[in-house]
């Protein structure tokens, strides 16, 4: 492969992509890990977005009417890096030199509130493509309600993927739910180099890829040329900006690892360095000094770095507009003020609702019908939907219609059986800004949506998770609608408060809980089945909720015999076990422990009040897997939960089946204080 490239005859534009391709393969090479191949292919798609149509400012990387990017195929992360760092964030050459090291800002997948202008966390494919469906709708729905004679809310979002992020399924559920609702402000690059780690993609993919967007009512333009061709590349942005009324998809003919000698258009240019003789070959094809590392010709940093003034520009002349229009319409200013902030207005809590006992059982999942509802007007910014389910998990809001084309502004998301991108674009809209979303389905399908929700903890943003039918109480579906060992696994993920309520007043303190949490999202986990409402008039204090565990009922004396905890629908459980234990003598603590997490969280002295360490007598009841409740029985605990999974029958049936009943508490308790 030979160049007849002059360095001192090439294009500024020329230039600046193979500046942008140098620094990756560097930053690849010096980390001594990585994917070269990818950012070398696409830096002329970068540059063309980047320099004539992306709108975003450095100085203010939260500007909010910017345009969003998403790095979908995000192991080609040194390629925003570098575009990062020559369009004048805060991302140094020595950032590049520290790519991939522990404590870097440029970490091998590009991570949200970790690197300036990072809109999202990427790396598992189709993550980024789904979160980009929810960036977009949060911009429909915002310029929807706002944009009254003054254009306030003006944005596109873009995102670069790869053959895996398309052949992942993920993918469809994206082009499913984008091209349905006509999102024609969302514009998506297929990097169609034809290369995965395994190979040629025609070893395991033969899709076409225009025809199955254009079924999903796409517009799709097709790039054959190699992908270097910016002026192409230009137009077909433009084109695609041109068409609001559907997403537009354009597909790219690139060569991954394009210009090196030996690793063009291979998989070894794909996962791994090029190698420090294949770099300096493919320097010398692009003409570029092979001994020069990390180099950025005046030029080229002069040239890249206009973007810091046209940036600046664009947000004054954005915010000129937002205050003609708070001249215009100053109510709706405030409103739009709120929604930006998340706002809570003074009174919100006490439009919460209440419930006594007189109200008879109710399943906690029927809470989220009173809640949203009593809420939607002090909070116009919560929004959100369910996958297909809508009458079972009840989390419509009454007083608004379905967001769908004819209607952007409607709060409601009707996602179809699609759980997967409901949770990821959910993701997306939180990290647009200017809505709160819940995302609800029943507990077992969060084996369709854990990757999304994963990345939801990784970010620490607060999503909320409203996940119905919560055990074997479902009862007839039977064991494949049973969640048994999804508690477990989720207390076991990071950042993810998981909240089980035993009532219908706990249930609305845990959503208080999930509204106000800021730094994370929360799980709701709730009952299909009705529960008794606790009279908080002698038993324990509700709002203690928030603190993850309270003492629901007391002991009788000081030198009390067993604690009994528990969640959900088995806290009723333990309060009839705990009348029939007094009645043969034996004293018994309740605990209701709806969040290990927020119980994590309280004070030293407050965790020894409620679980004294001298009272190692402690029985858990939970009807799911018993993983991790050692760290609250101990090792001299006893736990009554689920060791299969579950069967088809009445709900009433299963805990007698499994063990859930009073009995087996009073023998178990028995068995604990050796009173057999």
């Amino acid at each position: 492969m030979d160049s007849s490239k002059s360095f001192e005859t090439m294009s500024i534009e020329q230039k600046s992509i193979d500046t942008i391709r140098c620094l990756a393969m560097d930053a690849v090479q010096k980390a001594n890990s990585g994917h070269p191949g990818t950012p070398m292919a696409l830096a002329p798609a970068a540059f063309a977005l980047w320099k004539y149509h992306l709108k975003f400012n450095p100085k203010n990387p939260e500007w909010f009417n910017r345009d969003r990017f998403i790095l979908s195929n995000g192991h080609a992360s040194a390629l925003q890096y570098a575009l990062l760092h020559l369009t004048g964030y805060g991302i140094s050459v020595e950032d590049l030199k520290n790519f991939r090291q522990l404590g870097s800002i440029t970490p091998g997948h590009p991570e949200h509130g970790m690197t300036p202008g990072i809109e999202t966390t990427t790396g598992p494919l189709g993550q980024g493509l789904m979160n980009a469906v929810g960036m977009a709708m949060a911009e429909a729905h915002l310029a929807y309600n706002f944009n009254k004679e003054t254009k306030i809310i003006d944005h596109f979002t873009f995102a670069f993927c790869s053959d895996g992020d398309f052949m992942e399924g993920a993918s469809h559920e994206a082009g499913s739910v984008a091209g349905h609702l006509g999102l024609g402000k969302l514009i998506v690059v297929y990097d169609n180099n034809h290369i995965t780690i395994d190979g040629n993609t025609d070893l395991t993919y033969s899709d076409n890829v225009a025809q199955r967007f254009e079924a999903y009512h796409w517009h799709v333009q097709k790039l054959d040329a190699d992908g270097n061709n910016v002026q192409a590349i230009s137009d077909a942005y433009q084109n695609a900006k041109d068409t609001q009324d559907k997403p537009s998809l354009i597909i790219l003919r690139t060569h991954i690892g394009y210009g090196a000698p030996n690793k063009q258009d291979t998989p070894e240019a794909h996962g791994s360095p090029l190698g420090e003789e294949e770099v300096k070959k493919t320097k010398q094809f692009y003409g570029w000094p092979e001994d020069a590392h990390f180099w950025i010709p005046e030029e080229v940093d002069v040239y890249m770095r206009e973007a810091i003034e046209k940036g600046v520009q664009l947000e004054k002349e954005w915010i000129k507009n937002v205050n003609e229009f708070q001249v215009k319409n100053p109510d709706l200013f405030q409103q739009f003020q709120n929604q930006v902030n998340l706002s809570f207005p003074a009174d919100w809590t006490g439009q919460l609702p209440i419930y006594q006992p007189k109200d008879g059982p109710k399943a906690t999942r029927e809470v989220n019908k009173d809640v949203i509802n009593s809420l939607s007007g002090a909070l116009p910014w919560l929004v959100g939907g369910s996958a297909d389910l809508d009458p079972s998990t009840l989390t419509n809001i009454k007083s608004s219609g379905y967001f769908e084309k004819a209607n952007y502004g409607n709060r409601n998301f009707a996602w179809g059986v699609r759980e997967h991108v409901m949770c990821a674009a959910s993701s997306g809209i939180m990290l647009h800004g200017g809505l709160q979303p819940f995302a609800a389905t029943f507990f077992i399908f969060t084996d369709y949506a854990r990757p999304a929700i994963r990345l939801a903890a990784i970010m620490k943003i607060p999503v909320i998770f409203v996940m119905t039918h919560d055990s074997i109480g479902l009862g007839e579906d039977g064991t494949t609608h049973q969640p048994i060992e999804h508690l477990a696994s989720f207390r076991a993920m990071p950042q993810i408060h998981v909240i089980r309520p035993a009532d219908a007043n706990e249930t609305v303190w845990a959503w208080r809980a999930a509204l106000e949490r800021r730094d994370g999202p929360t799980m709701l986990v709730l009952s299909r089945q009705k529960l008794p409402i606790f009279d908080r008039k002698v038993l324990g204090n509700v709002e203690d909720t928030l603190k993850g565990a309270y003492i629901l009922s007391p002991e009788k004396n000081k030198d009390f015999d067993v604690i009994l905890l528990a969640t959900g629908s088995e806290v009723a459980l333990i309060l009839a076990a705990q009348e029939a234990l007094s009645k043969i003598n034996i004293d018994a603590r309740v605990i209701s422990m709806p969040s290990w997490e927020l119980f994590r969280q309280q004070s030293p002295e407050y965790k020894q009040m409620i679980l004294p360490k001298e009272h190692t007598a402690r029985i858990a009841v939970e009807a799911a897997a018993q993983q991790g409740w050692q760290e609250w029985i101990g090792t001299e605990g006893i736990m009554i939960g689920m060791t299969t999974f579950g069967e088809s029958a009445p709900a009433k049936d299963l805990f007698i089946h499994f063990g859930f009943t009073v009995e087996n508490i009073v023998e178990k308790t028995k068995k604990i204080l050796n009173k057999e």
